[in-house]
């Protein structure tokens, strides 16, 4: 079986807090892109720890990514075409909105960090990796801003110790803007915004590291 962690909101606060004078010390991010769902929460609170005085608080954008793929249908199937599973083909279900920031040229020339919960087989982050770099270097190109640099980075909560699917990009991310707050071996994590009784959720956090404490 499969180990389950409770993760609780304050854990995750003391994560992104942790990580953040490291961002602050090297990324210094002007842009944040959120892959939803489990992207949102980290993100607006390493908004907070990332303010600087005097400088207004960094946007943050969102795409929202569904992660699944398509199994042929045997004989046996009563229905036709496809069935969905958790897997390999990554759907965009929403992409940037840049309304009130001017358009995607704001993209160009940017430092733009990218925040989701987990980083499991890294499907996910290499396509939004690809997906944005490709779209940078398109409206760079219409622009003539080619030589303006576009740095990526990346933050997770937790990154799985297990040999990943997904390859990020060597020309967009490298080691020193790739930022996990924890590495983990390959458990089942249970999020606070997953819960559907928060209560009993933090409970179980809290037996498990009471659990933990005493061993």
């Amino acid at each position: 079986m499969v180990e389950k962690v409770y993760v609780t909101y304050n854990d995750v606060h003391k994560l992104c807090q942790e990580a953040a004078p490291q961002m602050l010390a090297t990324l210094q991010p002007q842009l944040m892109i959120a892959i939803g769902g489990g992207g949102y929460v980290p993100a607006r609170i390493l908004r907070s720890f990332l303010k600087q005085p005097g400088s207004p608080n960094i946007p943050i954008q969102a795409i929202g990514l569904s992660l699944y793929e398509e199994l042929p249908v045997t004989d046996a199937d009563t229905t036709a075409g496809v069935v969905d599973q958790i897997g390999t083909k990554v759907m965009r279900t929403q992409w940037l909105d840049f309304t009130s920031l001017g358009g995607m040229e704001n993209l160009v020339g940017k430092r733009i960090l990218i925040v989701d919960e987990v980083d499991d087989t890294r499907t996910t982050l290499e396509y939004a990796v690809k997906e944005l770099q490709k779209d940078v270097q398109e409206v760079s190109r219409k622009l003539g801003r080619e030589s303006e640099k576009t740095e990526f980075s990346i933050f997770v909560l937790h990154n799985k110790d297990k040999p990943k699917k997904g390859v990020l990009p060597a020309d967009a991310i490298d080691e020193t803007r790739y930022i996990a707050a924890r590495t983990v071996p390959d458990i089942w994590i249970c999020y606070p915004w997953e819960a559907m009784d928060i209560d009993e959720h933090d409970k179980l956090a809290a037996e498990q590291k009471n659990k933990t404490a005493g061993a």
